[in-house]
């Protein structure tokens, strides 16, 4: 019966999963056919990318499916169209956040991690872009969010699935410029994205407004009791995003001091890591909708038995991808880029970390279903605890000269550390 429902309601993400890898798999390969340039840029923007998403989604995003899945657990639908209304105002002050920041900071912040000459170019190009329409992202995923909050995960699959089928040819061509398209290079790759998202925020708030879940107009009373019921999981799980993403900053920095070629190659190989991501999160966002539900039910049973199930569920997936990529890192490198020393530095990469992805599979689906309980304090510091290996090993390993084989291997122990302390958090946790 648990398998059957994480089943029924991850199956549209796990498709729109599949989706989402060809986004991926498309735009990696359309910027690598400009150069090792471009694609070292784009590993450097990469980081941020990842807490665009993670905030917007995964994040903020999971405290709105949890607080809407829990009021209408709880039978309390006013409530449920209430916060609907109270998310979309985060989802527009985040969004505008985000653009002012990173058009202001962008610069400093890729030098930083390393950028120079062509790279740093290439990354200026794609960030201005795409941070330019990350209101479009976040109204995107906080629809998708509430959504899946009200029981539907088949309506923001769908419409995502459609952005996705949409960005990969609009991608190709206003990146090398097909047909009457202008080659916009690297550019193109980002206008790509911001128009697919906005393609989906427009579907999926039209099938929000056309349900139960819309907004009637006195729904639109702010209230700082509402803003927190969002934010009390929301927030904390953005200090998660946060935690997460300044590991990849601190580790992109790290391996930019290596050269460009091995920059690229470990954007490349980390890639495939994050790509597993929406798998995982399809899982997740079930394990939100299900543990919120039976939490605001009383139900506290149950529902811990769904978030292990949904749990060793992730763990299959990621440890057959993470078994392919070790012992063959050709099929994957070799889709993006012919540069020896790319191949070379991705493939280390995946040989020394992708063994320990079911590690990582776990840790991402025990912090959504501590998420859908509300209660991610140890989850959260599971995070804190990877942060820390990979910023003092990394520091460490590049301070003291040693070989780029070593900065991998603390990426997999901070993976190890995450996986397991979230197994022991969400275990001690009462509900």
């Amino acid at each position: 019966m648990q398998i059957g429902a994480i089943a029924r309601l991850s199956a549209p993400g796990l498709a729109l999963a599949a989706f989402q890898t060809a986004v991926s798999i498309a735009d990696t390969h359309f910027v690598g056919r400009l150069g090792t340039e471009p694609l070292a840029g784009l590993a450097l923007v990469f980081p941020l990318v990842m807490l665009l998403q993670m905030t917007s989604a995964g994040a903020m995003g999971g405290g709105v499916s949890s607080a809407i899945a829990r009021a209408r657990g709880g039978g309390h639908e006013a409530a449920a169209r209430r916060l609907v209304a109270h998310a979309l105002v985060i989802a527009l002050v985040a969004g505008l956040a985000f653009t002012l920041v990173f058009l202001l900071l962008g610069r400093p912040l890729y030098a930083l991690l390393g950028g120079k000459s062509g790279a740093l170019a290439q990354a200026i190009a794609y960030s201005d872009v795409l941070f330019g329409g990350a209101a479009l992202v976040w109204l995107a995923n906080i629809f998708a969010s509430s959504l899946r909050g009200g029981g539907s995960t088949a309506i923001p699959a769908a419409a995502l699935a459609v952005a996705a089928t949409i960005q990969i040819p609009l991608s190709g061509a206003l990146t090398l410029g097909w047909g009457p398209f202008p080659a916009l290079g690297i550019r193109g790759a980002a206008l790509a994205y911001a128009a697919s998202f906005g393609i989906a925020a427009v579907m999926m708030g039209a099938c929000l407004w056309a349900g139960a879940l819309r907004p009637r107009p006195g729904d639109w009373q702010l209230e700082w009791r509402l803003f927190r019921e969002i934010l009390r999981v929301g927030a904390l799980s953005s200090i998660s995003a946060l935690q997460t993403v300044a590991a990849a900053i601190i580790l992109t920095g790290c391996v930019g001091t290596f050269g460009t070629a091995a920059l690229a190659g470990y954007g490349v190989g980390v890639r495939l890591e994050l790509l597993q991501v929406p798998i995982v999160f399809a899982i997740g966002q079930a394990l939100v909708i299900l543990v919120g539900t039976h939490v605001g039910a009383g139900q506290t049973a149950h529902a811990r038995r769904i978030a292990w199930t949904g749990t060793f569920a992730a763990v299959a997936v990621c440890l057959v991808i993470g078994a392919i990529a070790a012992l063959a890192p050709a099929l994957w490198i070799g889709l993006f880029s012919n540069d020896p020393a790319v191949h070379e530095a991705g493939a280390l990469y995946l040989r020394v970390v992708a063994p320990f992805y079911p590690l990582f599979g776990a840790g991402m689906a025990l912090y959504f279903a501590a998420q859908g309980a509300g209660r991610i304090g140890l989850p959260i510091l599971a995070g804190t605890a990877r942060l820390v290996v990979v910023a003092v090993g990394g520091l460490l390993v590049v301070w003291s000269g040693a070989p780029l084989a070593w900065l991998f291997a603390v990426i997999a122990g901070g993976m190890t550390l995450f996986g397991g302390l979230a197994a022991a958090g969400v275990h001690r946790t009462r509900w």
